[in-house]
């Protein structure tokens, strides 16, 4: 699984894996430490789809992480 976003908190990162859902690419989160960022991993062959489906369907003021 490769980092495509980080959420800042569970209603972001939920919010992330719906539009990865909708554009049928499977998600999961992960988070180092309780207070941490969430991280969304998607698989590698997912990438550029979930990288387009994240950008086309966010805010443009909502922080993308590149890999």
């Amino acid at each position: 699984m490769v980092q495509v976003a980080v959420a800042g908190d569970v209603a972001e990162a939920e919010e992330l894996q719906e539009i990865l859902r909708n554009a049928g690419i499977e998600s999961t989160l992960q988070a180092q430490g309780a207070d941490d960022p969430l991280t969304v991993l998607v698989p590698e062959d997912s990438v550029e789809a979930a990288q387009d489906a994240i950008e086309a369907l966010s805010d443009p003021d909502d922080l993308i992480a590149e890999p």
